[in-house]
This record gives C-alpha cells, sequence and structure tokens, in this order.
C-alpha cells in the first residue's frame, strides 16, 4: 500500500506544499486523458495518518465503491487540487505520451495553491514550475500520487457514464472507453464517434463476431 515516507523526507528537507499528480485514460479508445494534482496538508502527513488514508493505492487495485468513498474523503482534505485534461483530438495529432504529460501539466498549472515540489507517477513533466520527482509505480508508493490516482479515475469513469448517455451502444458506462471485446464489437457495427482516439488501432479484434 502507499504511504507517505517519501513525502515526510521532503518535507524534514524543508518543502512545504507536496503535490501528488497522475493521470488515468492513457490505453483507452475513447475520450480524453484526465490527470489530477493535489496537495494533502503537512499536518496529516507529519501527524497522524486518518485510518482511510492507509487504504490508498492505485487506483486500479481498488474497487469502483470504494474509489468513490476515498474519493469523498479525499475531497474534504486536500489543501489544493487541479485537474487537467487533454482531449482525444490532441492525442491524435500529438501522441499519447504527449498527451499524459500535457494533462498533467494543466492539472499542475490549475491548483490555485502552487506547490512548491511535485511527486509525478512515472515520467518526469517538462518545464515544470518548482522542484519534481518522477516516481516509477508512484501510485503504489505515495499516498499522494494515490489520491490523486484515485480522484482522477472516478473523474473520469463518470465522464464516461455520461457520455454513454450521448453514444449509445458503446456500453461506455461499463468499460469506461477501454478496448474490450464488445467495444470493438461497437466499432465494427456502429464505427468511430468524435471522441474516439483515430491514431490508435480501432480495428483491433473487429473480426469476432
Amino acid at each position: 500500500m502507499a504511504n507517505f515516507a517519501i513525502e515526510r523526507q521532503l518535507l524534514k528537507r524543508g518543502f512545504h506544499f507536496i503535490a501528488g499528480v497522475d493521470e488515468v485514460g492513457r490505453g483507452a479508445l475513447f475520450g480524453p486523458v484526465v490527470a489530477v494534482a493535489l496537495v494533502i496538508p503537512p499536518s496529516i502527513i507529519m501527524g497522524k495518518v486518518p485510518a482511510w488514508m492507509k487504504e490508498m493505492n492505485d487506483s486500479k487495485l481498488i474497487c469502483p465503491a470504494k474509489r468513490q468513498k476515498l474519493t469523498r474523503l479525499i475531497l474534504t482534505q486536500v489543501e489544493s487540487l487541479g485537474i487537467g485534461i487533454s482531449s482525444n483530438v490532441e492525442v491524435d495529432k500529438k501522441n499519447i505520451y504527449w498527451a499524459s504529460l500535457e494533462a498533467m501539466r494543466r492539472a499542475v498549472e490549475n491548483m490555485p495553491l502552487k506547490p512548491d515540489v511535485l511527486l509525478v507517477d512515472g515520467f518526469m513533466l517538462k518545464d515544470a514550475p518548482c522542484f519534481q520527482k518522477g516516481i516509477p509505480q508512484g501510485d503504489r508508493r505515495s499516498t499522494s500520487i494515490a489520491a490523486a490516482s484515485i480522484v482522477a479515475k472516478v473523474l473520469r469513469d463518470e465522464m464516461m457514464i455520461l457520455m454513454d448517455q450521448v453514444f449509445r451502444g458503446y456500453n461506455l458506462a461499463k468499460n469506461k472507453g477501454y478496448g474490450t471485446e464488445g467495444h470493438y464489437r461497437a466499432l465494427k457495427k456502429l464505427g468511430e464517434t468524435s471522441f474516439h482516439r483515430l491514431s490508435f488501432n480501432l480495428k483491433l479484434n473487429t473480426d469476432s463476431p
């Protein structure tokens, strides 16, 4: 499970506002990449950590109901939060790697309280406004990154549920835009929408009945 070991080391070095940054939706066929950057107060990091915070981990390893519950709790505690989005059009114009980094950069840019250090899941951001650390599998190691991952996942999933009401037949509420067998069958039958990532291999597996 994630913990505050990295954050505590940084606080002891004199940093104060530490933002965890992560994105979701990188591997989806449909919709945007969504990123969140957030700051958990130092008083929590260095004090008695609430029991529910010790349950945080990579959002993919947590069931949807628990992600929803944790998101509500996270949002009552964060000192600053920013959201960043890269559209499917941007994914197609550039590439998914660029779009993922850009969504995270925008999330940091949109924070009302600017952090003095970033903990980024995976690769570091280009032109970051402050000191940063890229942490492989950061959402399993840092509670701040795990919290960002969970909030971003819940936000993007809710977007997909809403999009399912507009683009019927793709079962977006269930597959969240990812390349399930049913999604590929729907693409074969209905074709692509304006929110599909055309640069991805949308024809894969469409020969299945």
